[in-house]
């Protein structure tokens, strides 16, 4: 059996199977605005989701309050007093997150006070549009959130 390999050039249905060059640049540039769309609101899902620092922090801050106020005749004026309770809130100045820290605003009363949690400016949190401060008014035992749109669950 004699078997020769013929050395043939090859058919024109081998010869063009690559990809021209404007085929890759009109990929690349698909990728890119896709990227470009994509990737902002990603940013935005990343900066709602750490939110949650915050609002975990300004839950403590409250349960410190109440601790406080118990054994005190007006609520706390700062958060990061030293020492546990009952010397001091003993509050960190920042959430565990680091993306936020918290503060109380104002004057305490015997009956309410404002707590803050405010991003960290050299955090991605700092661009967080009309979220950058996350607040707790306690009045008569009632809490309000402001602003509400950045408390939505």
């Amino acid at each position: 059996m004699n078997t020769q390999i013929s050395a043939a050039p090859l058919s024109s249905a081998f010869k063009n199977r690559g990809f021209t060059l404007i085929e890759l640049m009109v990929t690349v540039a698909i990728i890119g605005i896709l990227a470009g769309i994509a990737y902002p609101s990603y940013l935005s899902q990343v900066r709602k989701s750490r939110r949650s620092d915050a609002v975990q922090g300004l839950a403590l801050l409250q349960q410190a309050q109440e601790r406080w106020r118990s054994n005190n005749a007006i609520y706390a004026s700062n958060a990061q007093m030293t020492g546990a309770w009952p010397s001091g809130l003993g509050i960190a100045a920042t959430t565990s997150g680091t993306y936020y820290t918290l503060s109380i605003s104002g004057t305490p009363t015997a009956t309410g006070y404002v707590a803050l949690a405010t991003a960290v400016s050299t955090t991605s949190q700092n661009g967080d549009t009309g979220c950058t401060v996350l607040t707790v008014t306690v009045t008569n035992g009632t809490a309000a959130n402001t602003p509400t749109a950045c408390w939505s669950k």
